[in-house]
């Protein structure tokens, strides 16, 4: 949503780790390049993040899964000199824990995922990557009472 040259949006995150590996979404923009990213998006209005966070992982890897678990909430702001669409952009995202219960992996049907996989939690280090990846791991491996990390800093190989 994009009200007076500022831009908002909630969205719900899903964290699922298993066997030392994160499930992680390849997201190929319309104006090229790509970056990993954790399986998650947009909450409608209307709907619950809860449900969101569900929803995206079916739309994006095909696979059924329960969230199991808050972990927090980041919310950051991103500078309109480096938002996609040029103006100031508030984002909080909702994490979940999240277990994948069944379905296949496969790429998003016409959106922009275009692989889900596996990947071991050690190797996310070397990734181009949202920074809502390493926010989601820290969440996930430190559990904060709060629910908040530190904020992430972005270069390099991990973007906004």
């Amino acid at each position: 949503m994009e009200v007076g040259g500022i831009s908002f949006r909630l969205a719900a995150y899903a964290v699922c780790v298993e066997d030392g590996r994160v499930l992680l979404a390849r997201h190929v923009p319309p104006e090229g390049g790509s970056a990993w990213t954790l399986p998650g998006g947009r909450v409608e209005h209307g709907e619950d993040p809860f449900d969101a966070v569900i929803r995206e992982v079916a739309e994006e890897t095909g696979c059924d899964a329960v969230a199991e678990r808050l972990l927090g909430v980041d919310s950051r702001v991103i500078p309109a000199a480096e938002a996609r669409a040029g103006v100031e952009h508030h984002n909080v995202g909702v994490f979940y824990r999240v277990r994948i219960t069944g379905g296949r992996l496969r790429p998003e049907p016409g959106g922009e995922i275009a692989e889900s996989v596996w990947t071991p939690v050690a190797d996310v280090v070397g990734l181009r990557r949202s920074s809502l990846v390493d926010v989601g791991l820290a969440l996930a491996l430190t559990v904060p009472p709060t629910g908040h990390v530190a904020p992430v800093p972005v270069g390099g190989l991990v973007q906004h």
